[in-house]
């Protein structure tokens, strides 16, 4: 524990910074993987129960079921039952658009973990500035000939340098990974979502 506090006080300013950026990054990290759940953005048995119901005619019943379930699959299947009767290219349209908005709500927060991942070393590369800066302060003052004058600064350029990477990694590749899966997802659901347009037209597949 003496060793944390140690390393804390030699990391300068920019370490608590960086702490509290990894502490915002692992609350988004885990949010996403809450929110992002495929239970929760497609539930397994909703298509086929919607399918099931619209090719019966029973219609109302597949828009209340929908209603029953407040998940983006539900909201795009359900933008294409009230668009019955359109066009198809009109209800394709408004699939896509509906999508986009899923899109942003199922983005949220990772923009700001894709800054994070940005900022974190540029914030070591700043620790490492004052922590050479403080290096050569205390070369002025003593000299070259004392190492242990030399050893706080360098300390705080390393100790920072390497939390601002060690924050930076992860939170880049989560930021990735997390992008592709809202982009998998809400591709999917459009397409479960334009299978009940193909029922309702009688057509085939996308």
């Amino acid at each position: 524990m003496q060793e944390l506090l140690q390393l804390f006080k030699l990391g300068g300013f920019v370490l608590p910074l960086l702490i509290l950026l990894a502490v915002i990054a692992l609350a988004i990290i885990g949010n996403r993987f809450w929110v992002l759940r495929k239970t929760r953005i497609a539930p397994r048995d909703l298509a086929p129960r919607v399918t099931d119901l619209v090719e019966a005619g029973k219609v109302q019943q597949a828009v209340k079921l929908l209603y029953e379930n407040d998940t983006p699959l539900a909201r795009l299947m359900l933008v294409a039952l009230q668009q019955a009767g359109q066009p198809r290219d009109v209800i394709k349209e408004s699939i896509e658009e509906s999508g986009r908005q899923e899109v942003a709500h199922l983005d949220r927060f990772l923009n700001f973990l894709g800054s994070i991942a940005g900022v974190s070393p540029l914030l070591g590369l700043l620790g490492t500035v004052f922590g050479i800066m403080h290096a050569f302060a205390a070369i002025g003052m003593v000299g070259a000939g004392d190492p242990k004058a030399l050893a706080s600064g360098i300390a705080e350029a390393l100790i920072t340098t390497a939390s601002g990477l060690i924050v930076a990694i992860p939170s880049l590749i989560f930021y990735r990974y997390f992008k592709g899966q809202v982009d998998g997802l809400v591709l999917a659901i459009e397409k479960e979502a334009l299978k009940v347009v193909n029922t309702l037209s009688g057509g085939s597949g996308r």
